[in-house]
């Protein structure tokens, strides 16, 4: 009943940006964390940052500093914002959230592609 769509993803060079978007939609009473994942091929789903519903907020080690999450809980999103991007970002970045709807449950998104290359 709960969806997550990501939006944003795409090819960017060494050294560039990108942000990407994740909208929950559905019947949703109320959402807790939020989080953004990344798998790259051959390697484990790894947690990316995650961010409360009151706005505290963690981070992988290897993009501190160049991540940022953050939340709009009026309007369900949660978003990351990617500087300084690396070849070893290029993954599929997915979205996941925990949902109070008709019952509580744990969400994931589809995927959006990031590629760092030259």
């Amino acid at each position: 009943q709960v969806q997550l769509v990501e939006s944003g993803g795409g090819l960017v060079q060494p050294g560039g940006s990108l942000r990407l978007s994740c909208a929950a939609s559905g019947s949703i009473f109320r959402i807790y964390d939020m989080r953004w994942y990344r798998q790259a091929p051959g390697k484990q789903r790894a947690l990316v940052a995650g961010i409360s519903s009151d706005g505290h907020t963690n981070y992988l080690d290897s993009v501190k500093g160049r991540f940022t999450i953050s939340r709009d809980n009026g309007k369900n999103t949660v978003d990351l914002q990617m500087h300084s991007l690396q070849p070893e970002d290029t993954a599929v970045y997915y979205c996941n959230a925990d949902v109070m709807s008709w019952t509580r449950d744990v969400v994931w998104g589809q995927g959006t592609q990031v590629s760092v290359s030259a």
